[in-house]
């Protein structure tokens, strides 16, 4: 059973999650050879106060 964690600044819509995990989870199946129903994914989304990438927060972008 894949358990595949992802991890995301917040800000996508709902169906850009769902494309998301079908493509991902479909990916994995083939990869691995395991049943779709096998793959377990755990989103996590962050807020942007959040994350930083070089030393500026997410939300501090324009």
């Amino acid at each position: 059973m894949p358990i595949v964690h992802i991890d995301l600044v917040e800000g996508r819509s709902n169906e850009q999650l769902k494309k998301m995990v079908k493509d991902v989870t479909q990916a994995i199946s083939d990869s691995v050879d395991v049943p779709t129903e096998r793959v377990h994914i755990i989103i996590n989304e962050m807020k942007k106060e959040n994350y930083s990438v070089g030393g500026i927060l997410k939300s501090d972008e324009k």
